[in-house]
């Protein structure tokens, strides 16, 4: 049984998360420090400064020859159930609409398939993690923990950027096609619209009034419900090599490549960076963790309710990180014949809190940030009690 000593440990590692926080929401909530501009250039600056620092110094200290492969084998398998689950909600959900809707059904289906992912398949493996995994059952469960946020920062982190980006392309090629037709259709859609979901896109096409008040939902509220046109198909080559150019130039995926290219040299021949190399980096990567929460804080403070998504959303938020993952990763681990601890600490892992760095993606990309500013908020708060339930229960469970 965890002893107290070993929660203490944890939740001393989880309260600097909130302190951060607290600065961020306190500076615009009562001090009134930044405007809204400002925060989203301090989301931008976490996104493309803090976040590819912060990956590439973990990536660069971990042994890339020293993995468990049947360990990352079940979560590649939990990972890929996880899509196949949200790309069959996709097809349902289009079915049961029947077609209806148009461009705007898709777009919205389109943003609640990435964000769906993000909430089921994304954990906070190292400030969480790391200390509580150690503390029920041992190094060797700190270790696999790494390892697999080593494979999160890699492989899953660009895949979710991907996913970020087409939505992306959709949204802005589909809004300048429906501009022609006049914004009227915008008010008459009801939704909360952000057509540009980023900074850059911001730069290329302006919101409609409406689009102010709110995160992103339904994306594509101001398309129009006529189909695409017939040489629609025909003009997908833009999308994919605008696409590719910006996943091309996104720092985050420079930063994983380029941070595991260093670690296969410098493990296969005992290499250190210099000092003055290593300190440099180490200055921009300690602010990863502490200014995404701090814009984590910013964001909550420019929302009328601190759960700013509503109750049935964050419960759902809850359910897929709590539930839907962990029962993802229970059959991934069955099919790679994991058993016994290293199949409970699959479970447990897979249910940590939700990952920091998924809210700063969702804000930059203008994306459901209200759900994943909750499911990292309180998501964090009650993962405790529901680890160390987890625990108790697969304690006395034969696996």
């Amino acid at each position: 049984m965890i002893a107290w000593g070993d929660v203490y440990k944890v939740v001393a590692a989880m309260a600097p998360l909130y302190f951060a926080l607290g600065l961020g929401y306190g500076s615009v909530r009562w001090c009134r420090l930044f405007t809204p501009e400002q925060c989203g250039a301090i989301n931008t600056l976490v996104a493309h400064f803090s976040m590819p620092f912060f990956t590439f110094d973990f990536l660069a200290r971990a042994n890339p020859y020293a993995m468990d492969r049947r360990v990352l084998a079940a979560d590649a398998a939990s990972k890929a159930l996880t899509i196949a689950a949200v790309a069959c909600w996709w097809w349902w959900a289009r079915c049961c609409r029947c077609g209806a809707g148009g461009a705007k059904d898709a777009g919205a289906r389109s943003s609640w398939c990435v964000t769906g992912f993000s909430l089921a398949a994304f954990n906070n493996t190292l400030v969480v993690g790391v200390p509580l995994l150690d503390a029920m059952y041992g190094a060797w469960a700190r270790d696999l923990v790494v390892q697999l946020a080593v494979v999160q920062a890699l492989v899953w982190v660009p895949l979710l950027l991907l996913g970020f980006e087409l939505r992306k392309a959709w949204v802005v090629r589909n809004g300048i096609a429906s501009a022609a037709a006049g914004d009227g259709q915008a008010a008459a859609g009801g939704g909360r619209v952000e057509p540009a979901v980023s900074s850059q896109a911001k730069k290329a096409s302006s919101p409609p009034p409406a689009a102010e008040k709110g995160d992103v939902e339904m994306n594509a509220a101001a398309e129009p419900d006529a189909p695409p046109p017939a040489g629609m198909i025909r003009r997908l080559w833009p999308i994919v090599r605008t696409v590719g150019l910006k996943l091309a130039g996104n720092p985050n995926v420079y930063a994983s490549v380029l941070g595991v290219v260093w670690a296969c040299i410098a493990f296969r021949w005992d290499l250190r960076m210099p000092g003055v190399v290593s300190e440099s980096l180490q200055v921009m990567s300690r602010t990863g963790t502490g200014m995404s929460m701090f814009s984590m804080g910013l964001f909550m403070a420019q929302q009328e309710k601190i759960v700013a998504c509503g109750a049935g959303l964050a419960a759902l938020g809850m359910a897929l990180r709590f539930v839907a993952g962990p029962l993802a990763t229970l059959a991934g681990a069955a099919a790679f014949g994991l058993r016994s601890d290293v199949m409970r600490f699959a479970i447990i892992q897979a249910a940590l809190p939700q990952s920091i760095a998924s809210f700063v993606f969702a804000k930059e990309y203008g994306l459901h940030a209200d759900v994943l500013s909750t499911a990292v908020i309180f998501g964090t708060l009650v993962s405790l009690p529901v680890l160390i339930a987890y625990y108790a229960v697969l304690g006395v469970v034969s696996l």
